[in-house]
């Protein structure tokens, strides 16, 4: 596949999609900028926090002017809070997806200049790159499961494609797995890092996180070693876990 530009650069790719998203973004903020500036607040309380709200769009104004990114400003939490309602898109976090042949997979891109660069770039702005080979990803499709395991092996790569996109979007939201089990099955739920228990069985119902009192709980991997719940018991690996129990990946 040849570029549109006929060159590779992908810095300069992701300043234009980021110049385009940032224009973007920028109507939004001047929307809101000339409602505030209308000044229908009745109380001294909303004339307030419509002054300091102002301030930032006008800050984040001349930033997007500039085609960067909200994501790249050190706001502070009150300051996105206020952003929260304009649902900007340069502000929602961002993984790059790095297209790259066979021989750069199998080392991660180590040594080239490109994907370096895009490195570079993500770190500095707080992004993600997630590694992908369109080529290896067609030909894994036609395979069957067994065969796809042999030719990573043959690789030297543990993950592509789509768990590799999946795990890198988990890191980049600050979201863990963990999971309930029983005799009849075992299902997965998504949390918040650092959530406590309580919270976490509010993901399943919110009644539990209302009348929660404890939880039943072992390490997924002192429950795969002890083979279960039961032995897991007898080797004093299950414990109690009571409302201040952050739960774990």
């Amino acid at each position: 596949m040849i570029h549109v530009d006929g060159r590779v650069n992908p810095v300069e790719d992701v300043a234009t999609i980021n110049f385009e998203l940032a224009l973007s973004d920028l109507l939004q903020v001047e929307r809101r900028i000339d409602k505030l500036k209308k000044g229908k607040a009745k109380s001294p309380t909303e004339r307030a926090q419509e002054a300091i709200e102002l301030e930032v769009l006008k800050r984040i104004s001349l930033s997007l002017e500039s085609g960067i990114p909200v994501r790249v400003l050190k706001l502070s939490e009150e300051e996105s809070l206020l952003l929260s309602t304009l649902n900007l898109l340069t502000q929602k976090p961002c993984i790059y997806a790095a297209n790259v042949c066979e021989s750069d997979l199998r080392t991660k891109g180590n040594g080239n200049i490109y994907l370096e660069s895009l490195l570079d770039l993500a770190s500095s702005e707080g992004s993600a790159v997630c590694i992908v080979s369109a080529k290896i990803e067609s030909e894994l499709v036609q395979m069957e499961l067994e065969e796809r395991e042999f030719f990573l092996e043959e690789l030297g790569v543990k993950e592509v494609g789509l768990p590799a996109l999946v795990r890198a979007v988990y890191k980049q939201l600050k979201l863990q797995t963990y999971f309930t089990t029983g005799e009849k099955e075992t299902r997965a739920w998504t949390t918040k890092i650092g959530a406590t228990a309580p919270q976490a069985a509010g993901v399943i119902h919110t009644d539990f996180e209302r009348g929660f009192i404890k939880a039943e709980t072992v390490s997924y991997e002192d429950y795969v070693a002890s083979e279960g719940i039961a032995k897991a018991k007898e080797k004093g690996l299950w414990r109690l876990e009571g409302k201040e129990y952050v739960v774990k990946e």
